[in-house]
């Protein structure tokens, strides 16, 4: 059996998609940004609108702010209190909501959009697709293609 090289490993440490669903695997955590992205910001606000269990809703909250997706803000001295924004890291995370919502919109909605994201600017129906990097083209999934990169 060939010795374990860090370029040949495929263990769950060195896979990003492994490591992104540490962070933001669970279906709560996806819903709690999904209400933050939607303005849903303090504690309350986002229990109500997800009516999420408090204790779960407190867990989930402290892992998003442990892993850097959310910041806590104070907005109240006393009592204290606090509401959450996106950092950079939980701002970056809106494409993949939109693809996940896009999907559900395609394969779980029975053909009934809930939701249609506006770009606000210019009032048209977002898109979020895959582009290629050199020629600007849309990619579908059977036509990409996976390189390993050289470990740093």
């Amino acid at each position: 059996m060939p010795p374990t090289t860090e370029r040949s490993r495929t263990s769950r440490d060195t896979d990003s998609i492994s490591a992104a669903l540490e962070v933001v695997g669970d279906r709560w955590s996806l819903l709690i940004l999904r209400a933050v992205f939607r303005g849903h910001h303090r504690f309350g606000a986002i229990r109500d609108d997800l009516g999420i269990a408090t204790n779960l809703l407190t867990d989930r909250l402290h892992a998003l702010v442990d892993h850097g997706i959310l910041v806590r803000v104070p907005y109240q001295d006393r009592p204290p209190r606090h509401e959450y924004r996106l950092t950079d890291a939980g701002r970056d995370l809106s494409p993949v909501l939109i693809s996940i919502m896009q999907w559900g919109d395609r394969h779980r909605a029975d053909g009934i959009r809930p939701t249609v994201l506006i770009h606000a600017e210019c009032g048209a129906e977002i898109e979020n697709t895959t582009r290629c990097r050199g020629c600007g083209q849309q990619v579908e999934a059977q036509e990409i293609s996976a390189a390993e990169t050289e470990a740093v």
